[in-house]
C-alpha cells in the first residue's frame, strides 16, 4: 500500500517537472485546460512591463533637487515663537507660532523674518536632527522683515548655508524653497523666478520693496526660510504669499542682498538701521506712462510719501487722485522719480541699490519729472524706526 502511494506521487512530480520544464508549459497554461472549473484563461499577464523590476533614473534636473536638499536642509531651522496674550477673561495665556529659519555660520546665527520672531517672549529653534535650543534675537530690519537670532550651540558646530548674490537673479532661473510650511519640517518646494522688484504690504501697513516674485510653492511657516538657486545658495529668505488661505502659485522673497546690509552693521558693531526714502512708487513705462503724462521710457511713479520722511522734507509728492488700473486702486498724480544718483529709476529695486552702502544723514540726487518738466532735488536720508513706520 506504501509503495503504491509513493509511485503515484513520483509520478506526479515527474509528470509536473516534464510538463514545466521539458515540454515548457506555465502552470496557469495548465490550469487555463481545467475543463469545467472557474480558472479562464486571460490570454496574458496581469501586469504590462519587463519581467525584473527596476528602479527609475534620475534626471540631472531631480539629482540637482535631491543633493540641493541633502546640503540645506540640514541647515533649515524650525522656529517656535512664544507670546503672551490675555483672554475675555483677562487672564494671561502663552500663544504660539511657527516659522523658520537658516543657519548663517556654525557658531548658531541665523536669518529668519522679523514677523516671525516680533513679539516673542521666548524663541525656540528646532534643529533638522530634533535638538531644540534657546534663542535670542540680535538684531533685526523691520522695514525689510528681517532678523537675526542666535543660539547657543555649546560648541556644537551647526551646518550652514552660503549667500548668493541677489543682485544677479533673473527672471526664470530654477529656485528651491525649504521650510515648515503648516508645520511639516523639512519640505522642498521648487520652481522658478516669477519676476522681480514686486512690492507688497505686510500686515504692519509697512512696503516691502524689490521683491523676488517666485511660484515655488510657499505656505504658512515657510517664512524666514531659504529661497535657494541651483548651486545651493541661498538668494533669498521666504517672507510672503499672494492670499491669506495659502499657496497659490505667487510668493515672495526677500533679496538676501538686502540682509548682507543688516549683517554687515552687526559685524562692524553698529546697531543696524537702514536708511530710508520714504516713498511708495509704482514702475510704469509705454503707453501707460504716456496716458498718465509722463515720457514713455517711464520710472518710478510716487504713489504716496511718508509724512515727515526724507521724501517729504526734499519736496517730493506723491499722488492726489485714485484710479482703477487692472485689480488694483493706485494713486496717480504725483512725481515720478526718473534717476538716483545718475543711475536709471526703472524698477522696485532702483531704490533699494541706490542706498545700499549709505547711512542716514547721506544725501542722494534725484531727478524726477513733474508735470512734463525734469527737476532735481537733494533728499537727506533718515534711519528707518519701527515707531515711523
Amino acid at each position: 500500500m506504501k509503495f503504491r502511494i509513493f509511485a503515484i506521487a513520483a509520478l506526479m512530480v515527474g509528470g509536473f517537472v516534464y510538463a514545466t520544464s521539458v515540454a515548457k508549459w506555465s502552470p496557469r497554461e495548465l490550469l487555463s485546460r481545467v475543463s469545467g472549473g472557474a480558472i479562464v484563461s486571460t490570454g496574458g499577464p496581469l501586469w504590462s512591463g519587463p519581467a525584473v523590476t527596476n528602479g527609475a533614473g534620475l534626471s540631472s534636473d531631480e539629482v540637482n533637487n535631491v543633493e540641493i536638499y541633502k546640503m540645506a536642509h540640514p541647515a533649515t531651522v524650525f522656529i517656535t515663537s512664544t507670546t503672551l496674550k490675555q483672554d475675555f477673561f483677562l487672564q494671561v495665556y502663552p500663544s504660539k507660532s511657527t516659522g523658520s529659519g537658516f543657519t548663517i555660520n556654525e557658531r548658531g546665527q541665523i536669518l529668519t523674518n522679523f514677523h516671525v520672531v516680533n513679539g516673542s517672549q521666548e524663541l525656540t529653534v528646532t534643529t533638522s536632527d530634533k535638538k531644540n535650543y534657546r534663542a535670542t534675537v540680535l538684531d533685526k530690519d523691520p522695514d525689510n522683515d528681517l532678523a537675526l537670532i542666535q543660539v547657543d550651540t555649546k560648541g556644537v558646530k551647526l551646518p550652514s548655508l552660503k549667500l548668493g548674490d541677489s543682485d544677479k537673479v533673473q527672471i526664470g532661473q530654477k529656485v528651491l524653497a525649504i521650510g515648515n510650511p503648516f508645520g511639516l519640517e523639512g519640505t522642498l518646494t521648487t520652481g522658478i523666478v516669477s519676476s522681480l522688484g514686486r512690492s507688497i504690504g505686510d500686515e504692519n501697513g509697512r512696503t516691502l520693496d524689490g521683491m523676488i516674485q517666485t511660484d515655488a510653492s510657499i505656505n504658512p511657516g515657510n517664512s524666514g526660510g531659504p529661497l535657494l538657486d541651483s548651486q545651493g545658495n541661498a538668494i533669498g529668505i521666504n517672507t510672503a504669499i499672494y492670499g491669506p488661505n495659502g499657496s497659490i502659485g505667487i510668493g515672495f522673497a526677500m533679496p538676501i542682498n538686502r540682509a548682507r546690509e543688516m549683517l554687515d552693521a552687526f559685524s562692524s558693531g553698529r546697531k543696524y538701521a537702514p536708511p530710508v526714502l520714504g516713498v511708495e512708487v509704482l514702475p510704469i513705462g509705454g503707453d501707460l506712462a504716456q496716458e498718465l503724462g509722463y515720457p514713455a521710457d517711464g520710472g518710478l511713479l510716487v504713489t504716496k510719501v511718508r509724512r515727515g520722511s526724507a521724501a517729504a522734507i526734499a519736496g517730493i509728492k506723491g499722488g492726489n487722485r485714485s484710479v482703477i488700473l487692472g485689480r488694483y486702486e493706485i494713486l496717480i498724480g504725483g512725481d515720478m522719480l526718473f534717476q538716483i544718483n545718475g543711475k536709471r529709476a526703472e524698477d522696485g529695486n532702483s531704490i533699494p541699490r541706490a542706498l545700499r552702502g549709505k547711512r542716514a544723514g547721506d544725501s542722494v540726487e534725484i531727478e524726477l519729472i513733474r508735470d512734463g518738466r525734469k527737476i532735481k532735488v537733494q533728499a537727506t536720508l533718515q534711519a528707518a524706526t519701527e515707531e515711523r513706520l
